[in-house]
């Protein structure tokens, strides 16, 4: 019988509970969802050159291969998000099943179905289309990460959501592996095939993933969110506090409000008007609001900054490797972009991944989210500086390894800290609108600073790889509010401090 009087919210019941076999269930799901979406996004390091010498395609025609699937992404990031938070976080009835279905696992229908007709693609506007097309369906991944977050106890959120984005790295790794093995032997066209199938397993355990407790909590169904949760309870083998499960505390344990610092930038506590029963545009207005706009723009120039300093450092891994013999030896090139050096350059370069993975493990919960980001994205700029002469391949290689180890790791907590500072009923929203804005740093990248490394103009390109990194860092520093220790909030609290 529970106590007279006693309630607990959902963070409460996923901390006595604890971390165990049902979350590693939803970790699995959720993380294949990033691999298949990694996998599709490093296959355009090995496509673009291969594409190009194949059908004697301009310098410019490569880049928006890449363009294009991010032109997908930026649509994909924004529509699945607003998605997720209108009908939920799976299928749930009726059209609200279809919906779910397209948004939450968008990368997998789509993805699926047009990663693999890429790879029969027949010319370039064919490609262009169907690898666009493949960007709206990868545009749902960071719905994967919300869907994640919102089961983890908030003690330890940090660390497991670093290892939620470990999934990315096998993603990347598996694909430079694939490329090492298939490209020399047949073409691109199976690396595209062959690359669609995760897509195709998250097709095939489509009906088995639950929908957020605190998602259903939100939408007054709390009758199925303690149902949600005594089932998370029973796979861990223990059993949920005492009591009744509330959406929300009104006051704090104490009766008292927190300090100002200590108060989350989205916090419900006190509130009595909040963003429930919002849809489509009100919620995407919602970011604008008082309390958001400055944490939106910041965070939005974060991502982009974040999306620009990643692809830059992976794309650039394949300009570089003959960067020295075009622009010093013109006559000494060949266009041979199957040659083994770039994918051995590419594997060893995705193995910075780990490193930084580890180093992102160990700062996100002791230094906090915006230190960590800050620490990391400074170490990046300090192996990036040297590249603006020419260095020897060795050389350029370890940079880049260093590099793209601590961009990864900055980008993992930015995930992370994007997630949180929003409440769940805007939490893919506001993730979504973050990563489209993200996703056009990447579609940016290869039509500048790619652009200025094929026509030999590195030390322009690597210089305005450090300034957008220093924007990022400027940005994430402005943000007023720290999310390391806190829980997640679920409603926008509008009425004055």
């Amino acid at each position: 019988m529970a106590e007279q009087g006693h309630v607990y919210t959902v963070d409460e019941a996923l901390t006595h509970v604890g971390f165990g076999k049902y979350q590693c269930f939803v970790l699995a799901y959720a993380g294949l969802g990033w691999v298949a979406e990694a996998m599709e996004i490093m296959i355009l390091s090995f496509v673009g050159p291969t594409v190009k010498s194949e059908w004697n395609l301009s310098s410019t025609e490569e880049s928006l291969i890449t363009t294009a699937v991010f032109a997908g992404l930026v649509v994909g990031a924004y529509a699945w998000g607003l998605v997720a938070d209108n009908y939920g976080r799976r299928h749930a009835f009726s059209l609200a099943l279809f919906i779910f279905v397209m948004g939450f696992l968008g990368e997998a229908l789509v993805t699926a179905g047009a990663g693999l007709l890429s790879s029969f693609s027949p010319n370039y506007i064919t490609l262009i289309t169907l690898r666009c097309l493949v960007g709206v369906g990868l545009g749902s991944g960071h719905v994967f990460l919300s869907w994640f977050l919102e089961f983890v106890p908030p003690s330890n959120r940090g660390m497991w959501m670093v290892i939620f984005s470990s999934f990315w790295t096998i993603g990347s790794v598996s694909e430079a592996i694939g490329a090492w093995i298939i490209m020399p032997r047949l073409d691109w066209r199976w690396l595209l095939g062959l690359s669609s199938i995760p897509s195709f397993i998250l097709l095939a355990f489509l009906g088995f993933q639950p929908e957020s407790p605190r998602y259903l909590c939100l939408k007054g169904r709390t009758a199925e969110a303690h149902r949600a949760l005594e089932k998370i309870a029973q796979v861990n083998k223990t059993k949920l506090p005492n009591g009744k499960l509330v959406a929300r505390r009104s006051t704090l344990p104490t009766g008292e409000r927190a300090p100002p610092e200590l108060v989350h930038l989205l916090s419900s506590n006190g509130g009595n008007k909040t963003t429930e029963g919002k849809s489509g545009l009100s919620l995407f207005l919602m970011l604008f609001s008082s309390k958001l706009a400055r944490t939106t723009i910041l965070l939005w120039l974060l991502l982009f900054g974040n999306s620009f300093a990643y692809y830059a450092v992976v794309l650039l891994i394949s300009e570089l490797s003959s960067l020295d013999t075009r622009c010093r030896s013109p006559l000494m090139f060949s266009h041979h972009p199957q040659d083994a050096n770039l994918y051995i350059d590419e594997f060893i370069t995705s193995l910075a991944e780990i490193p930084g993975l580890l180093l992102a493990a160990i700062l996100v919960d002791t230094a906090g989210r915006k230190l960590s980001i800050t620490i990391m994205f400074t170490l990046s700029c300090l192996f990036l500086l040297p590249l603006v002469t020419y260095q020897s391949n060795i050389l350029t290689t370890g940079l880049l390894f260093g590099a793209r180890m601590c961009v990864m790791g900055a980008f993992t907590v930015s995930l992370i800290y994007a997630a949180e500072i929003y409440p769940t009923s805007v939490r893919s929203t506001g993730a979504g609108a973050a990563n489209a804005m993200g996703r056009i740093g990447g579609m940016v990248c290869p039509l500048v600073a790619v652009a200025l490394v094929a026509n030999c103009h590195q030390m322009t390109a690597v210089v305005l790889l450090v300034v957008v990194i220093v924007t990022s860092i400027l940005s994430v520093m402005l943000i007023p509010f720290e999310t390391k220790g806190q829980e997640l909030s679920d409603t926008v609290d509008f009425t004055s401090d």
